[in-house]
């Protein structure tokens, strides 16, 4: 179990770099979608490669950051019955849905993209817009976001059996929703002083 705690490790170190990275693709999407904008409306000039480019950028950050989302475990949760689980119950949870919905569904979405990112790049695959960008760079961040969420899910599934065994202490102990509610006052109240 040690060596996969370190490859969890290695993997957590590795999307928590291209998580804080990529970060900066947000602020180059409206750099870049701000400029297109000025330009358009000073100078009457458009180009569908600039709008093209806001789109890879922002398409890369949500994807190239989702590896990132789950390590920091802020992927969006409609909890109805989870916060009221024991903690235990909780890894079970989280666990059985890495296991059996993240993991499927990552493995499909990296088999259907391998070949279509293929067929771009041998292609030359270019936008149907008028001078548009080439696809398959774009298509590739798809490609490259699908493996690190998978790295990611396998991390998370070391971490989680780990935990739920006791040779890891548990990173987010259990909390009452009455303490998570006086944790969130207390900060709402500290903002506004």
């Amino acid at each position: 179990m040690t060596l996969l705690l370190g490859l969890s490790g290695l993997i957590d170190r590795v999307n928590e770099f291209v998580g804080k990275k990529v970060a900066w693709l947000i602020f180059l999407a409206v750099v870049v979608s701000a400029t297109n904008a000025v330009v358009r409306k000073a100078f009457n000039v458009s180009s569908n490669a600039w709008l093209e480019l806001q789109w890879y950028l922002f398409g890369a950050a949500f994807m190239l950051a989702a590896a990132y989302t789950l390590q920091q475990n802020e992927h969006i949760r409609i909890d109805i019955l989870y916060g009221s689980l024991k903690r235990r119950t909780q890894h079970w949870v989280d666990l059985f849905g890495h296991i059996f919905f993240l993991m499927p569904f990552v493995i499909l979405m990296i088999v259907y993209f391998i070949p279509y990112v293929s067929l771009s790049y041998r292609s030359g695959e270019m936008s149907s817009s008028a001078g548009g960008l080439i696809l398959w760079p774009a298509k590739s961040l798809l490609l490259i976001g699908f493996l690190l969420l998978g790295l990611q899910g396998i991390s998370e599934i070391i971490k989680k059996i780990a935990i739920m065994r006791g040779l890891i202490d548990d990173p987010t102990p259990h909390q009452t929703k009455e303490a998570i509610v006086e944790q969130e006052v207390a900060i709402a109240e500290n903002r506004n002083d």
